[in-house]
């Protein structure tokens, strides 16, 4: 028996991995998908036109990043559903109105104009009920000092260059917003809790708690 149905993960779901920055979501995605036989869907890092700027000017490239990114998740939600589910996504659409736009908004790093253009038109593409939200967004968590460690070792200059203080308020900012966040079931796991470059079998105990997570979660929209 394959993990897949050991675990009983149906195998058109399509799971979302959403965390701050560093905190591992990318390795986790792989993790998931090599174990469950799913494809892939990675943040386009390397060859987005803003992101460099972006970390040399917040304001002047803000609502730039922020319309970029949400254009490239939309055409992957809509690519995944089209294929038929059965996909690990490496961050999730909600994430950029919910953190990122709202944070330069309110740093008056966005303006006013800016921030209401880029909410309407993500309220116009994504907060409908034609919109293919996730079967389970996956929360990964972790102390700040451990995901600070992460960024300085992974040895990007554009994050090592960033201060500090700017990801202290990112990971506070993404606490809240998973606190409020109902836009589909949530499964929260602590980076402390296993270690999938060191021990690959550590997967299987999420496989069964993700298993179980949208066991109840078909359960609930079967009584709807």
């Amino acid at each position: 028996m394959n993990l897949r149905d050991k675990y009983g993960i149906p195998h058109n779901s399509i799971i979302t991995v959403a965390g701050t920055v560093g905190v591992g979501k990318s390795t986790m995605t792989k993790a998931l998908a090599n174990a469950l036989n799913f494809k892939t869907s990675f943040e386009k890092v390397d060859k987005n036109p803003y992101l460099g700027k972006f970390y040399e000017d917040f304001e002047r490239w803000s609502f730039h990043l922020q319309v970029y990114f949400l254009a490239e998740r939309f055409k992957e939600q809509k690519k995944i559903f089209e294929y038929g589910g059965g996909f690990i996504q490496d961050r999730s659409i909600y994430e950029d109105t919910g953190i990122f736009a709202k944070m330069h908004y309110d740093n008056g790093t966005m303006s006013k104009a800016d921030y209401e253009t880029y909410t309407n038109l993500f309220e116009a593409m994504v907060m409908t009920p034609y919109f293919p939200h996730p079967d389970l967004l996956i929360y990964l968590e972790g102390s700040f000092d451990s995901i600070i460690e992460r960024i300085q070792n992974r040895g990007r200059d554009m994050e090592k260059n960033t201060p500090t203080s700017y990801w202290e308020e990112l990971y506070n900012r993404y606490e809240d917003w998973i606190n409020n966040f109902n836009a589909c079931p949530i499964l929260r796991i602590d980076i402390s809790d296993y270690d999938l470059l060191e021990q690959e079998a550590s997967i299987e105990p999420i496989l069964e708690k993700v298993g179980n997570s949208i066991e109840q979660s078909h359960k609930w929209k079967a009584r709807l």
